[in-house]
């Protein structure tokens, strides 16, 4: 009988069973040439480029996901943070670090359309689609108002520099992690100023930062120690703290399947699975490559995007991986 049961289990494949890696690696498109750390990206959908701001390098490079290849290189440039492409208007939004510069660029011909000042360290950069407006992150505490066309229509004043944030879609409030200061902001866009601060369960250096708007939770990754803090957003309570993956300087929530996913510098990609609100398990945690930090995820591609710095003799690359079901 035992025998009948192992060849029956061998027959449908159960014995060699393996649980299928959440994230595969499928391409890599190399940078060569591309010097120091990499920051953010963005893409564009229906042209299927992807934008990488290469802060160490003074670029930002176009890339070609499909054809695995770079279709051109922005330079001039001051230790480029922050990059938004924005497709109904077909441009390109660069923030520098070193000059406190947001510069506006055609998305095709890249011919630098409008520079923004903003005195020092711009960064992080988000849209509040709807209302074609575009948020900047920058200097000691403020994030900066923009129109698509790249006129200013204001400041929200803040007490520390702002690291990343995110905006609510069926709500007014933006989410902002401010590290120096040890805590997250509430904003009411409508508003333009703070309504709120909530805490981060005594962890520090809250850098990345990811939004479960359905289940009104929110996601930030702290870096001393290295855990993943989630928030209610109905009251800021801090619901779970999972240790994760060290040095992480970009995390994303995938509404599809229920996972997150955080890029660590550390060397690693931690996977998490939501299994309710207010419950979360890592599944998987993908080696990478010391210093690999930042990412995109990009749902509609099912893809994740991560930036690989040069070491060594190894050139620069973006690392693609595809996402399984």
């Amino acid at each position: 009988m035992k025998r009948l049961i192992s060849f029956m289990i061998a027959a449908l494949g159960i014995v060699n069973a393996q649980p299928v890696a959440p994230l595969k690696l499928e391409k890599t498109i190399p940078l060569s040439g591309v010097e120091g750390r990499i920051d953010h990206l963005s893409v564009d959908l229906n042209n299927q480029r992807l934008f990488v701001a290469a802060l160490g390098n003074n670029t930002v490079e176009v890339l070609d996901i499909k054809g695995a290849k770079r279709l051109d290189t922005i330079s001039g440039l001051h230790e480029p943070q922050g990059v938004l492409y924005v497709p109904g208007e077909n441009r390109l939004f660069v923030a520098n670090a070193k000059d406190g510069t947001c510069r506006m660029y055609d998305a095709s011909s890249f011919q630098l359309l409008q520079t923004i000042n903003y005195g020092d360290d711009a960064d992080n950069i988000r849209i509040d689609a709807p209302a074609k407006q575009i948020y900047v992150g920058y200097g000691s505490g403020a994030l900066g108002i923009l129109d698509v066309s790249g006129n200013k229509l204001g400041d929200v004043k803040l007490d520390a520099h702002p690291e990343s944030f995110q905006l609510e879609k069926k709500g007014s409030r933006i989410f902002v992690n401010l590290p120096d200061s040890q805590k997250i902001a509430v904003v009411d866009r409508k508003k333009k100023a703070v309504v709120g601060q909530w805490e981060t369960g005594g962890a520090l250096a809250n850098f990345p930062m990811a939004l479960d708007e359905t289940n009104h939770r929110l996601f930030t990754v702290c870096r001393r120690p290295a855990v993943l803090v989630v928030l209610n957003t109905d009251s800021g309570a801090v619901v779970a703290k999972i240790p994760t993956v060290g040095d992480s300087d970009d995390v994303f929530y995938d509404p599809t399947r229920k996972r997150i996913y955080a890029s660590g510098g550390e060397g690693a990609i931690a996977v998490l699975q939501q299994k309710d609100s207010d419950h979360y398990q890592e599944i998987a945690r993908i080696p990478t490559v010391k210093g690999a930090r930042t990412s995109l995820f990009v749902p509609e591609l099912g893809r994740l995007f991560l930036a690989v710095r040069k070491q060594g003799s190894e050139d620069a690359a973006i690392r693609v991986y595809a996402v399984s079901q």
